[in-house]
This record gives C-alpha cells, sequence and structure tokens, in this order.
C-alpha cells in the first residue's frame, strides 16, 4: 500500500522557471486540455460498449431484459460510489498516474467480456469497470482547476465536456459498425484496445499541476491557505451542492434512457436495424458536442458566469426532446433525427452545467473534485436506478405473438419523461441557493 500511495503522491513542486504567460505555459495548458479531453472520451468508449450489443445478446438468449438491467446497474451504482471517492482522491493525487491507470483497467475489461458469455462475470466486471470509470471525471476537472483561471475555467470546462459526446458518437458509430460485421465479442475487444490507446496518450501528454512543471500555480489566496480536509467539509455542509446533486440524478435518469436504452427501443418498437439505430443515437452525441461545447462560454459571455437561466432553459428543452423520442410513431425518419438533435444540444449543455460546472463554480477550487463527486453519486445512483426500473418496466411490457416479442412501453416512457421534467423543476428550486452560495 505504501508503494501504491507513494505512486498516486502529487508530483513535487519543482522551481519556478516560467511564467504564467510565456509560451511554454500556453503549450501546458494545451496539452493538458487535449489530454483530458481526448483521455475522458475513450472513457466513454470502454463505458459505452455494453449499450450497443444489448439487442445482440437478447437475439443471442445469453441474457434476458432484467439480467441486463441488472448488469447496466452494476456499473452504475459502482460508478456513483466511485465518483465520490475519487472525487475525494482525485484534489490529493497524481493526476496523471490517476487518470491513466483508470483507462487501463477499464480497458482491460473489456478486453475480458469479449471472452465470456457468463451473467455473474458480466456483472461484476461491469461493476468493477464502474468503479474505474468514476477515476475519470474528477481527475479532468481536479487538472483544468489546477491548470486555470477563473477568468476563462467555463469555456474550457465547456469545451472538455465535449469529451463524453465524442466518446459516445466513436461508440454508436464505430462501434456498432464493428459489432454487425464482427459480432458483439469484437464490440468488447475494439473498445478495450482503443481504451489501451488512450491511456497511453495520457500519460505522454497530461501533466499534475503548474508546480510541479515550473510554473506558478493558479490557486492562491484563500483557497490556497486553506487544507484540502477543511475545503472538502465545505463542500459537504453546503445545502446546495446537495440539491444539485439530486437535479443532475433526475437528468441523468433521461439520458442514459436514451443512451442505455435508445438503440433498444428504437430497434423494438420503430423497426430499425442495428446500424440504423446507432446512427440515430449517435446524433444526439455529435449535437451533444455543440451544446456542451458552447453552454460554458454562453454563460461566460451573455450571462456574466451564471448558469441558472441557461440550465432552466436546456432543461425544458431536454423534456420535449424526450417526450418526442419516445411519442413519435415509426416511420417518421426526419423527426426521430430533429428529435436527437434537439435531445443531444440540451443534455449535452446539461451535463455540463448540473453534471459538473455549476458544483465547481460554487466549491473552492482545491475542493472541485470533491464537489463533482458529490453531484457524481446523485447523478449515478439516478442512472443505476433508472437502468434497473427500465429493465423491469420493459420486461414487464413484453409478450410473444408468432415466436416474436413485442413490447408495450407505455410504463417507461412515463418514467423517462418524469425524470426529465422533475430535473428542471429542481434547477429552479436552486435559482437563489447557487447565487446565495457563491455564484456570480
Amino acid at each position: 500500500m505504501s508503494k501504491i500511495r507513494h505512486f498516486f503522491s502529487p508530483a513535487s513542486p519543482v522551481e519556478q522557471k516560467h511564467g504564467e504567460n510565456s509560451t511554454y505555459a500556453k503549450r501546458l495548458r494545451w496539452s493538458v486540455f487535449f489530454a483530458a479531453t481526448i483521455g475522458y472520451g475513450l472513457y466513454y468508449v470502454c463505458r459505452l460498449s455494453f449499450s450497443v450489443i444489448k439487442k445482440p445478446l437478447i437475439n443471442e438468449g445469453l441474457f434476458t431484459e432484467s439480467e441486463l438491467g441488472v448488469i447496466g446497474s452494476a456499473l452504475f451504482f459502482s460508478y456513483a460510489a466511485g465518483k465520490l471517492v475519487n472525487g475525494f482522491l482525485a484534489d490529493r493525487v497524481n493526476i496523471k498516474r490517476f487518470l491513466a491507470a483508470g483507462l487501463f483497467v477499464s480497458a482491460a475489461i473489456n478486453l475480458l467480456l469479449g471472452l465470456s458469455s457468463l451473467f455473474w462475470v458480466f456483472a461484476m466486471l461491469w461493476g468493477v469497470n464502474g468503479w474505474v470509470q468514476s477515476i475519470g471525471s474528477p481527475a479532468c476537472v481536479a487538472g483544468l482547476s489546477r491548470w486555470y483561471t477563473d477568468k476563462n475555467r467555463g469555456s474550457f470546462y465547456g469545451f472538455w465536456s465535449t469529451s463524453h459526446n465524442i466518446g459516445e458518437a466513436m461508440t454508436f458509430i464505430a462501434t456498432a459498425f464493428v459489432v454487425s460485421i464482427c459480432g458483439w465479442r469484437w464490440g468488447f475487444e475494439a473498445a478495450g484496445l482503443a481504451g489501451m490507446a488512450g491511456a497511453l496518450f495520457i500519460c505522454i501528454f497530461m501533466h499534475d499541476s503548474p508546480a510541479s512543471k515550473g510554473l506558478p500555480a493558479v490557486i492562491t489566496g484563500r483557497d490556497a491557505a486553506k487544507s484540502v480536509g477543511a475545503t472538502q467539509r465545505e463542500v459537504l455542509k453546503n445545502p446546495y451542492v446537495w440539491l444539485l446533486a439530486l437535479s443532475s440524478a433526475c437528468m441523468y435518469i433521461s439520458r442514459y434512457a436514451v443512451n442505455s436504452w435508445g438503440i433498444f427501443y428504437l430497434e423494438a418498437q420503430k423497426g430499425y436495424s442495428t446500424i440504423e439505430a446507432s446512427s440515430i443515437i449517435s446524433i444526439s452525441s455529435v449535437c451533444g458536442v455543440v451544446g456542451t461545447a458552447c453552454c460554458g462560454w454562453i454563460s461566460d459571455r451573455f450571462f456574466r458566469s451564471s448558469r441558472n437561466l441557461p440550465a432552466l432553459l436546456f432543461g425544458v428543452g431536454n423534456t420535449v426532446g424526450v417526450t418526442l423520442f419516445v411519442f413519435v410513431p415509426q416511420g417518421y425518419f426526419a423527426v426521430d433525427v430533429c428529435t436527437m438533435v434537439l435531445f443531444g444540444l440540451c443534455i449535452g449543455a446539461l451535463i455540463c452545467y448540473l453534471g459538473g460546472l455549476m458544483a465547481v463554480d460554487i466549491a473552492p477550487k482545491k475542493a472541485s473534485g470533491a464537489a463533482l463527486g458529490v453531484v457524481g453519486i446523485a447523478s449515478y445512483i439516478g442512472a443505476g436506478l433508472q437502468d434497473v426500473l427500465s429493465g423491469q418496466l420493459i420486461g414487464g411490457g413484453k409478450t410473444i405473438a408468432d415466436g416474436l416479442a413485442v413490447y408495450d412501453f407505455s410504463a417507461v416512457r412515463y418514467f423517462w419523461i418524469g425524470a426529465a421534467a422533475l430535473s428542471f423543476l429542481l434547477c429552479a428550486a436552486l435559482w437563489k441557493g447557487t447565487k446565495k452560495a457563491g455564484t456570480p
């Protein structure tokens, strides 16, 4: 354990040799940004591979809908617990090694799952995958807080947040293509190989802190004077962080309803093939890049770094998008595409706002990982409950007619829509709270 602690200990400061605005400093900041963005995108490839292969697994008779829900929830529940623990750890460790190690283990798990077809193996390994996946976001956010100032944090946080959309699009397009040609096992293998490459990329281009590279520290003043433990305790005592966490949890239910079950829904309810369904869902990921990239800059530029009003507007849009997704009947391809455009733009912005940026605004910079951990544990408990309940509701509405499965999605539709609506109502209740807590 002492060797492990030493390996993950923060890099030691070195003599300051370069200024904050030097060419060297700018190059390292961009290196950190790209390492975090590409690395976290590949985290998502290793997380969403399972979503693409659900229908092939059912078609081969390997798992039932309820079993798929249990396997999927294993990741979300372990991710939720890990998000809190690893969020607190991220403020205290070497970001470069922490981030690379998490992706390496996640990639290895995907490679192993491509070799198995046993329920207990899937559930156990997918649960472990959830824990190491929970390293990615807190580590990246803690890294960005160390390297970027208040002046441009919102913009770069928004740009970094596009990484999950990039990872989703890569999964829904590239992994689906591999599965359609080579079978579901190769969907896991391809994701694992991509993750291994990502871990190597992080090792080369990520850096722990400015001080470890001879640059002045970004965190100064009152935040620098307090201990990490003291600032993390402030986060735990802040009621507005917890209210934000509940809003994010409901948003994550609607997010993963589409990400985890959207392909299945389009295949079973609207008659699309796996490639067609994956392509439609991937549109939301591509559009999410735009929504996520722009939302931080928009709030910095036009709302004086306040996220309340834009978060509320995007929350309403998300609810409309989910409603259209589940109620537009079969045969309206163009409408399905437009629905995913709306959903992607809104969910991309909400992931940035509710999923972290608003919490980072409230919390001290030294405890940005802890703030993200609090929001993260609530978000992924919601995502995990979604997978279990969705699997049960979908399986409960299944009947067999002429040897074919027919699904009644009525119950699960209202579950998904209700969660999206509750999210923006909670966000509205947070309006005054974030300002009192310190949001500009």
